[in-house]
């Protein structure tokens, strides 16, 4: 059902407005038949049936902590990333929050160094490759002496075996 209040409509299971839209919403509105069909247990927010207590009176409410206890690794990385400058100006409390964006952080910051240290890499293989070529080395040269040693050394083992 619709119920008015200022200039928005709402729709309020339960209810009927009495009022033309755009009267006050002092005015009183009379309940109506439930629109749940029979026999079906209602269910509020607060999970228990039939109730009409509001959700947040429930007996039990399991909450999340809203400050956790760093760890020294956790320390560690909030000094990194620089949420604060010495470990004695780390709190003994911190929201969970702040250590999830600190370790986001230090993750991008640790995929800069290793996208860095990759390109480093690179340039040192490029420079490596090019003094080897300068003294006409390659992996196939190598490879073709690395196999000739092992089949003399082969042929060396079988001569001995067969004496």
């Amino acid at each position: 059902m619709l119920a008015t209040v200022g200039s928005l409509l709402r729709l309020r299971l339960g209810r009927i407005p009495c009022c033309a839209p755009g009267a006050p919403p002092e005015v009183e509105r009379r309940p109506v038949a439930s629109l749940w069909p029979r026999g079906h247990p209602q269910y509020s927010c607060g999970g228990s049936p039939g109730s009409s207590e509001p959700p947040g009176s429930a007996e039990k409410v399991h909450r999340v902590p809203a400050e956790h206890k760093p760890s020294q690794f956790d320390k560690r990385i909030l000094l990194w990333t620089g949420r604060f400058k010495a470990m004695e100006d780390i709190p003994p409390r911190i929201p969970p929050e702040m250590i999830d964006a600190a370790r986001n952080k230090a993750r991008v910051k640790a995929c800069y160094i290793m996208i860095g240290l990759t390109i480093i890499a690179c340039f040192a293989v490029i420079a490596s490759a090019k003094r080897a070529a300068e003294r006409h080395e390659s992996l196939t040269s190598w490879n073709l002496a690395k196999k000739a040693k092992w089949r003399e050394e082969a042929a060396l083992a079988a001569q001995a075996k067969a004496k």
